[in-house]
């Protein structure tokens, strides 16, 4: 019997664990799948683990892991993977696939575009945007990240998309505001390219008032979120991992 195990991050704070599972609770009724669970990489319950366990109480044979990351970075390529390899010797009979992370998609990018224009009136030429990134020490992070927002940039025709992370290497958010403050001939337009606001965007907020900035020189957008275009990438990646499984035992 085929499952669906949700793997959302998880956070310290309670409201964002709450909200990915809201969010993945507005997903279940689009998949034709029984058996569909949620679980966490770190900071809350349940365990991947122990995600698996409740597929396989409820008779599953078959797991679709789905990461709910948006981008390919050691979370997805070491941390998941470590998990389910526990799992794999706890239940050897039952067979695993693995979905892609969001990666770069142009749903993704329209959703940037309502960010930007939630706090903007002004012409797409003359807008400035900064894309924050969690940031991570894997060079693909790096580089999809600034595809983001070329395909940002090139879409919309804005007069400017830079990157900066708030972790990690490449260009640091402190470095990029610091940047900013000798060159800021017009308001700059800050996106976090992140799911849930939680602590992140707390920081966020707080570099800037130490900064100085004034909300006329740097506009703090709301995080991507998750939002109807989400929704759609995360239904997406589900079909294809379970249409791939598909296809495997086909194959042979």
């Amino acid at each position: 019997m085929k499952a669906v195990l949700y793997v959302a991050h998880g956070s310290r704070v309670k409201a964002g664990v709450e909200e990915a599972r809201q969010f993945i609770e507005t997903v279940k009724p689009q998949i034709n799948v029984a058996i569909q669970e949620i679980c966490f990489l770190e900071l809350a319950d349940p365990s991947i683990v122990e995600g698996v366990s409740a597929c396989v109480a409820k008779g599953a044979t078959e797991i679709a892991i789905i990461p709910i990351l948006l981008l390919t970075a050691n979370h997805a390529k070491q941390d998941i993977p470590l998990e389910i390899n526990k799992a794999k010797e706890m239940y050897p009979s039952v067979t695993f696939t693995f979905g892609k992370p969001f990666g770069i998609n142009e749903k993704l990018i329209d959703s940037l575009q309502e960010r930007v224009h939630q706090k903007s009136t002004k012409q797409n030429e003359e807008i400035e945007v900064l894309l924050i990134g969690r940031g991570s020490s894997d060079e693909r992070v790096q580089i999809d990240f600034q595809q983001i927002a070329n395909n940002l940039k090139r879409k919309y025709n804005y007069a400017l998309v830079d990157i900066c992370y708030l972790y990690g290497k490449g260009p640091s958010f402190e470095n990029a505001l610091e940047q900013l403050q000798t060159n800021r001939e017009k308001p700059v337009y800050v996106v976090p390219y992140i799911l849930f606001t939680g602590l992140l965007k707390i920081g966020i907020q707080k570099k800037m008032a130490e900064l100085g900035f004034s909300d006329d020189e740097v506009v703090l957008c709301d995080c991507l979120g998750y939002d109807e275009n989400v929704r759609q990438v995360l239904i997406e990646r589900v079909k294809e991992t379970l249409y791939s499984y598909r296809e495997s035992v086909l194959n042979g």
